[in-house]
């Protein structure tokens, strides 16, 4: 999952990086409106966390900013939006979720709590109601992060295991290997040029062959159905 943390507070945004990333997500910290944008227009972001006071402007700027760009490319207009904010106003609280807002928390805050509603954000936007994910013969749970095939526990790694629900979470459009890596890295990660076919080799070899297919000079996908 890539999350862009928009944080001034060189403090709490490094925090929010060492949390994150501990939960396996790929972060990336910026801390003004200008340079969020920037980044929005660049990569896809699974979730983004928004601080309201940045020096260069409200966060809700931002946040009108982004739902009401035309749905064509980057950004996306629907991208979620977790505020991470010491405003704890009922009225700021308000204003906020009815500006475009996908839930609101008041710094400080529990970090497995932040990280569980993070999680709750990714699901429904993957159109998932709940942290189990039934994909053909396979089982896999995101929050408790395991997957079993015909009911038999396998063991991945953390970057096979995002390398799966990414694939899994897309099916069965095709991903190819740089939306992949977008979706695991943040920016300042140097990546082996061969990293995503290291992890999709590795995969096939816990999972089967038939989970995970190729299409050629394009990318990859996991068939809705795995007899086609």
């Amino acid at each position: 999952m890539r999350v862009l943390v928009i944080e001034d507070n060189e403090g709490i945004a490094q925090g929010l990086r060492t949390t994150l990333r501990q939960q396996q997500m790929a972060v990336d910290i910026v801390s003004t409106i200008a340079s969020a944008w920037s980044a929005l227009q660049t990569e896809a972001f699974d979730i983004v966390l928004l601080d309201l006071g940045l020096p260069d402007g409200d966060g809700r700027e931002l946040l009108h900013q982004l739902r009401t760009t035309p749905k064509k490319g980057l950004p996306n207009p629907a991208t979620p939006v977790l505020i991470l904010t010491a405003r704890e106003e009922v009225t700021s609280r308000v204003t906020t979720l009815d500006a475009g807002a996908d839930d609101y928390i008041i710094k400080p805050c529990n970090t497995e709590e932040l990280a569980a509603r993070i999680r709750a954000l990714h699901r429904r936007s993957a159109g998932r109601v709940n942290s189990t994910i039934y994909c053909n013969e396979l089982e896999i749970d995101t929050a408790a992060r395991t997957v079993h095939r015909s009911g038999k526990a396998v063991e991945l790694s953390a970057r096979e295991f995002a390398v799966l629900i990414a694939l899994v979470d897309s099916r069965p459009r095709v991903l190819s290997r740089t939306q992949i890596e977008a979706k695991l890295y943040n920016f300042d990660q140097i990546l082996d040029s061969n990293a995503i076919e290291v992890h999709i080799h590795r995969l096939r070899r816990k999972l089967g062959d038939t989970v995970i297919r190729t299409m050629k000079g394009v990318g990859y996908f996991v068939p809705n159905d795995p007899s086609s």
